[in-house]
């Protein structure tokens, strides 16, 4: 597949630069993905096309504020985003912007929320692609070290200054309403328009709700670069299904019930462990890279954003609506103004 094929134009006025007000009150545009029709609805209007015994499964990582920024002593200023801890505290994996500047074993001042020096870190080693190894000075775990220094890791397209007043906004809305397992640095933004009263709303009509668990990765936002699709590297991700989340899906899918999966995160995990139209309780790292063609073994339904061309996740997508069907709906949120991308309206594809 040419990754050409992947591509349409999108004013840069709907690229949302913050959340709705509330959550539920996002569009949601609906797709039967047999027919193609097309239906504008808002996503508080969720349960009109779920039925009782149907089982959304979402994805509860926590988005760590993995955005930080740090000096030289020559005072250059560097932006930098936390990727990983090794198992020895106090080694970090970090996307470092201006990394090539850095020498090896040069010392930086890692600041606060408020931009006065916090800490400092040794540059250890650079690895490729803008990533290095950082030693701090300080032996505290990588959340606790974050919740000091650390913004909301929003996509590059989301324009914030480093103002911690801010910040704090989004600290709330760049994370789920059912967000437990810290580890992400990003968010599955699929679920962001859920409430705990919609929630509660659609538990109450017998729809079921399990969760899995998988920590996106810096890769999310990684496009496309090479002419064909398929030369492009997926970066493996670290997920988890415990078993009572496998059992609420399983039970579902025995009843008749459709696997409705929030978000390309949650696809990805069902698709990775699914075997003869069950799941089992596992953990792992997947880099299943799901193009055109790809045969689903047992996601029904998916919500999810509007991305961006030339991704893996429009790929995705893609693959699950039929690309000519999602191109179409693309135009057609564009006419009707939809809002797009991270903070922007949802789709359901039936």
């Amino acid at each position: 597949m040419k990754t050409n094929q992947l591509d349409y134009e999108l004013p840069s006025e709907l690229i949302a630069q913050d959340p709705a007000e509330v959550r539920s009150e996002s569009q949601l545009l609906v797709m039967d993905r047999a027919s193609g029709s097309l239906t504008d609805s808002r996503f508080n209007r969720i349960a009109d096309y779920l039925c009782p015994g149907d089982c959304l499964v979402l994805n509860d990582t926590k988005v760590l504020p993995a955005r930080f920024f740090a000096r030289r002593s020559t005072g250059g200023r560097l932006e930098a985003l936390f990727l990983s801890e090794t198992r020895a505290s106090g080694l970090w994996r970090v996307l470092l912007k201006g990394v090539r500047k850095l020498k090896s074993q040069e010392s930086i001042h890692l600041l606060d929320g408020r931009q006065r020096d916090y800490c400092t870190a040794r540059v250890l080693e650079r690895q490729g692609e803008g990533v290095c190894l950082l030693e701090l000075d300080v032996k505290a775990a990588a959340e606790a070290v974050l919740n000091e220094i650390g913004f909301p890791p929003l996509p590059p397209y989301i324009r914030r200054d480093c103002d911690w007043s801010k910040a704090e906004s989004d600290r709330k809305r760049y994370q789920t309403v059912y967000a437990r397992e810290s580890g992400a640095v990003a968010a599955p933004t699929a679920g962001l328009h859920f409430t705990e009263e919609l929630l509660g709303r659609l538990s109450d009509l017998g729809i079921r709700l399990a969760c899995v668990t998988l920590h996106v990765g810096a890769g999310t936002f990684k496009p496309i670069t090479v002419e064909n699709v398929e030369d492009h590297e997926i970066h493996p991700e670290w997920y988890r299904i415990d078993a009572a989340g496998a059992d609420i899906i399983n039970a579902a899918r025995d009843a008749g019930g459709r696997i409705v999966a929030v978000g390309t995160t949650v696809m990805r995990v069902l698709e990775t462990v699914a075997r003869e139209g069950r799941v089992s309780a596992c953990e792992g790292t997947t880099n299943l890279f799901i193009l055109p063609g790809y045969e689903f073994t047992i996601v029904d339904a998916m919500i999810t954003n509007f991305h961006l061309p030339r991704s893996t996740l429009l790929a995705l997508v893609g693959a699950f609506a039929g690309v000519e069907r999602m191109l179409a709906a693309y135009r057609h949120a564009i006419e009707q103004r939809y809002r797009f991308y991270s903070y922007g309206d949802a789709m359901l594809i039936l």
